[in-house]
């Protein structure tokens, strides 16, 4: 599905109209990428958001092991990692993978929120993002 600019600002203008003055821009991008993710599922059943590939954001305190803990969960899970770019800068880590969950017998959710468990025990942020959502997002 491919959305043009006019209407990813449309969504982006309802979600703030309809945040108020609760809207901040982590909460409007929030109600977006459920609209997109909605829209997604909807608009182009040929796509499933629960395989394919999807991005991964990671980013926080740099500690021993953060690459290989998310790798292993990774592996563990039959996904493949088809691009990496990780950077410490001083005493903070960044990471975007983009990987390719099409193998995996867990769906995006479930793997969704085993990187979440992980993400707490390594005191990292990590984001899991389908491609498209991720791609609509940052065309905003």
């Amino acid at each position: 599905m491919k959305l043009s600019d006019d209407k990813i600002r449309e969504i982006v203008l309802e979600a703030i109209d309809t945040l108020g003055e609760k809207a901040t821009p982590d909460t409007v991008r929030k109600v977006v990428e459920e609209k997109l993710s909605s829209s997604i599922e909807i608009n182009d059943s040929k796509k499933d958001l629960s395989s394919g590939r999807v991005i991964l954001t990671s980013f926080g305190k740099n500690t021993t092991g953060i690459v290989s803990t998310i790798s292993s969960c990774l592996s563990n899970n039959n996904c493949d990692i088809l691009d990496i770019s990780q950077k410490i800068m001083q005493e903070f880590f960044t990471m975007i993978m983009m990987i390719d969950i099409s193998n995996s017998k867990k769906d995006f959710k479930e793997i969704q929120e085993e990187l979440s468990k992980i993400s707490e025990q390594i005191k990292v942020k990590i984001y899991l993002q389908h491609e498209d959502v991720f791609k609509y997002m940052h065309r905003i």
